[in-house]
């Protein structure tokens, strides 16, 4: 089972686009309300960041599951292994948990990449591997170039946004998917219906919307600097959404509404 399906690990807490004392702030206090899975990646330049908090932290780095993430500008064989190790360096550790592409290589041939992602891994640079945006025809080539498993795919996935193409090559090759943009950046608070569904369990909108995400089978990354919210996504896993109440979610999928796209990230992929 990937670490992302055991249950310290399926709330993860994201840190773009935290910096300084803000970061630190904000991942104390994620870390004393129970987090142990921490995101980052060089693109969100607050690793160094990242490290310090997590140095100055009474939780012992065995019982942190840390992510972070290489560019595309550092995929060529010269420039991948030290890009990893300076990643290391400005986190203060010898490894990450899980060391992912944080894009597909521009142009769309996704096997040179993955390939040195693996040997970051057998050189003991990280304990697990994953990608992230990543096309379902990328997860289905990936599963096939490598043979160590790829543990998850991370992608922008929200009830406003039709992932099931997603959903169905994670079922088939066995990368699981996790979400970044768990509420749409605030868009999901502009439709009444998650407010609606979570008055008959007691819970607010961003905690339905994350309840349906989790049940869908996907680990999710939020973030927030308020220490009450940074609470209540944490406290998800005590209530069920009914099928019902499923169902009327999955049908928001409609909505198609999706935040990273070419207009904001010029690199990324084409989704299928």
């Amino acid at each position: 089972m990937s670490i992302y399906f055991r249950p310290l690990f399926e709330r993860g807490f994201g840190t773009y686009p935290l910096k300084g004392k803000a970061l630190t702030d904000a991942l104390h206090a994620a870390l004393d309300v129970g987090y142990r899975a921490i995101d980052t990646a060089p693109m969100y330049e607050n690793e160094a960041d990242v490290g310090a908090a997590l140095q100055g932290s009474a939780v012992p780095r065995s019982a942190l599951c840390v992510t972070t993430k290489m560019h595309p500008d550092n995929f060529s064989a010269e420039r991948f292994m030290p890009s990893v190790q300076e990643s290391l360096r400005k986190l203060q550790m010898d490894h990450v948990d899980v060391l992912m592409l944080h894009w597909p290589a521009p142009g769309g041939d996704v096997v040179p990449s993955l390939r040195l992602l693996a040997q970051a891994a057998e050189a003991g640079l990280a304990r697990h591997i994953g990608v992230s945006n990543f096309t379902a025809a990328m997860m289905r080539t990936a599963a096939r170039a490598i043979e160590r498993p790829i543990i998850a795919n991370q992608v922008e996935f929200h009830p406003l946004l039709d992932q099931s193409s997603l959903l169905r090559a994670a079922q088939e090759t066995g990368i699981a998917l996790s979400s970044y943009c768990s509420v749409a950046r605030g868009e999901v608070f502009n439709h009444p219906l998650f407010e609606e569904i979570g008055g008959g369990y007691g819970r607010t909108a961003a905690q339905v919307v994350l309840r349906w995400i989790l049940q869908k089978g996907v680990p999710i990354n939020t973030m927030s600097t308020r220490r009450a919210n940074i609470e209540a996504n944490f406290q998800v896993m005590d209530f069920t959404l009914s099928s019902i109440d499923m169902a009327r979610i999955d049908r928001m999928n409609a909505t198609d509404y999706r935040i990273v796209d070419r207009s904001l990230v010029p690199w990324a992929p084409e989704w299928d």
